[in-house]
């Protein structure tokens, strides 16, 4: 049976930056480590890490909301597309990211063991607090 989660952590950047990049197949690319394509349309089809997770812009409100739907390849064809909410809200040291992932398919808890850091919020941790050129 399909579950949901939440998580949530400080990225030392602003809204809009972290916005900005989640939606730039370049930014998200630079900001997770992986290969991706983006649209900043709602409907637009993204990719990230290197195709393994696909998908399309489902909301978006410039600066505060991302909702996508999003699969992986690990996904069978029985499996509907999960989705994520992205909110994205200023505190002090950067942005609180607050991640809602539902519709998860049973027995891909990876997601909420550990992928959504490893590969989303410490990757970008690292990428905003880099020194700028």
């Amino acid at each position: 049976m399909p579950f949901g989660f939440t998580l949530s952590d400080t990225i030392p950047a602003a809204p809009q930056q972290i916005y900005d990049a989640w939606l730039d197949g370049d930014g998200h690319s630079a900001m997770t480590g992986g290969g991706a394509t983006a649209s900043q349309a709602v409907g637009g089809a993204f990719t990230a890490w290197d195709g393994y997770i696909s998908g399309r812009n489902l909301a978006l409100e410039p600066g505060w909301r991302i909702v996508q739907s999003w699969r992986t390849t690990r996904f069978t064809d029985d499996d509907a597309d999960s989705q994520i909410e992205v909110l994205l809200e200023a505190v002090a040291g950067g942005t609180r990211i607050t991640l809602h992932h539902t519709n998860v398919p049973d027995g891909h808890s990876g997601y909420q063991d550990g992928g959504w850091q490893d590969h989303y919020f410490e990757p970008m941790k690292r990428w905003f607090s880099r020194p700028l050129p």
